[in-house]
């Protein structure tokens, strides 16, 4: 990246979501200008409204790409893609995009970007730890009692922390253009055990307590949440996780030359502010 194009500010899609904000936060510490991007920012973007695409690209240098709600939703592909050519033909190059393991659609993303003559960075990532903090299971742990489709396969939780890390050093230095980081915590672990980690870690007796897939779909549709975020979970909970990522990788080690951070710090660091408090 030329020295000009690295002084534009960097742009965020997603910039309150849970990396895309720690991402700004990072920016910003380092004196980086940011561009934060989303449907409640002026100007605004959704990706279900390209015509508001154009607008957050003028004046940015690099591009922070992650796709709401995830990348294996219909339709995801197609709008990377010509988001991609847009920002392409409005002078950026640097395109770095989260991903997700184990996602034929996702992997579909990445390959968008590798075909597109951007210079990119893919950072692929798992289960995120702070889904049970600030996302859909926090409910479940505030209440006692998370309840779930997932017994015995295990998953290698990472930490939006660390992806924030690998994101920001993949946007400032360029020896990681062309580079696919797949991120994971240190160690497996069930959904019952990470559980578990938090009722000690809080000092509460938080059970888990696995029901069947069509169960786990009634009870989601209960709650009224929308059809597309209920499609996303089963997706995630029938058809990722059925081992396919029940693998460490070195993503972490490899882009920061550090270890991850391991899920019981995780806990501990959330439980000492109160949030999983009953």
């Amino acid at each position: 990246m030329n020295e000009p194009e690295n002084a534009k500010p960097v742009l965020v899609l997603g910039g309150k979501g849970k990396t895309g904000r720690r991402v700004v936060e990072r920016l910003r510490t380092l004196g980086k200008e940011v561009i934060v991007a989303s449907r409640s920012t002026v100007p605004s973007f959704d990706w279900n409204a390209p015509a508001t695409w154009a607008d957050v690209l003028q004046g940015a240098g690099s591009v922070y790409i992650t796709y709401q709600p995830d990348l294996a939703v219909p339709g995801a592909v197609e709008a990377v893609s010509h988001f991609t050519e847009l920002a392409l033909k409005t002078g950026i190059r640097r395109l770095v995009l989260l991903s997700g393991r184990g996602e034929e659609e996702a992997q579909r993303a990445e390959q968008v970007l590798r075909d597109s003559g951007a210079d990119w960075t893919i950072v692929r990532a798992g289960w995120f730890a702070q889904n049970f903090s600030e996302n859909f299971l926090m409910d479940g742990v505030l209440g006692g009692q998370v309840v779930l489709p997932a017994s015995t396969t295990k998953e290698p939780f990472v930490d939006a922390d660390d992806i924030a890390d690998v994101v920001v050093e993949a946007l400032m230095d360029d020896r990681h253009i062309g580079q696919l980081y797949e991120v994971t915590g240190p160690r497996l672990m069930t959904f019952a055990d990470a559980v578990h980690e938090i009722g000690v870690a809080c000092g509460r007796d938080i059970q888990f307590v696995e029901v069947s897939a069509s169960d786990y779909e009634t009870l989601l549709k209960q709650h009224q949440l929308p059809d597309d975020f209920v499609w996303l979970i089963m997706y995630l909970f029938t058809t990722v996780l059925d081992g396919r990522n029940e693998h460490l990788t070195d993503g972490v080690q490899r882009a920061l030359g550090r270890a991850p951070k391991d899920f019981s710090d995780y806990a501990r660091d959330v439980a000492a502010t109160g949030a999983w408090a009953a």
